[in-house]
């Protein structure tokens, strides 16, 4: 689009955000459409002589900020979620249901595959980096949400499991990350 030829400065898109969102917001449209007029106006081309384009850039940089925090707020904040209950007996055994039960279950599952010869583990793949994908099983939390629901009797029941449900998804990611940076510097 000729139009956005001279808005792929940083600075300008960015002011350009701001402005559109703040009255988009204003106008009473949902915000969403804010992102979607700014999302088809960023230019995903590089110009002659740039690696990457400006849409290219602004993913890399956000990414982190929208799938680390922005996506688990915004999937949660609605459920009403209180983590004063991450204490209680529902909330322990879901907790550990999702974060020992699952690592354990897909860790050890593989080990008996291998064992019984029904797989192999790929070539240059080893035990330690079956590891943190055992343990990044235990983050799937929009079933076990579901399941809590439909298990619990009761809306505080239920509460208390989806506290423990975010709370082992938060801790998982934490440990897999830990454990990927270990086996990539270990590489």
């Amino acid at each position: 689009m000729a139009f956005t030829r001279g808005l792929d400065r940083a600075w300008l898109l960015w002011a350009l955000a701001v402005a559109v969102w703040i009255c988009v917001h204003a106008s009473g449209v949902h915000a969403t459409v804010a992102g979607i007029l700014l999302g088809v106006m960023t230019p995903v081309r590089p110009r002659a002589g740039e690696a990457h384009a400006p849409g290219e850039r602004f993913e890399h940089r956000l990414h982190p900020v929208s799938a680390g925090v922005a996506v688990p707020i915004f999937a949660l904040a609605p459920a009403g979620i209180s983590l004063a209950a991450v204490g209680e007996a529902v909330a322990v055994g879901v907790f550990a249901g999702l974060l020992v039960g699952k690592v354990v279950g897909i860790l050890g599952g593989a080990r008996v595959a291998v064992g019984l010869g029904l797989g192999t583990l790929p070539e240059r793949v080893t035990w330690g980096d079956v590891l943190p994908v055992a343990v990044l099983g235990a983050i799937g939390y929009t079933v076990s949400l579901l399941i809590g629901q439909l298990a619990l009797p009761d809306l505080a029941a239920q509460e208390r499991a989806a506290a423990a449900v975010l709370a082992a998804a938060v801790l998982a990611s934490v440990i897999a990350v830990v454990l990927l940076r270990r086996r990539t510097r270990e590489s």
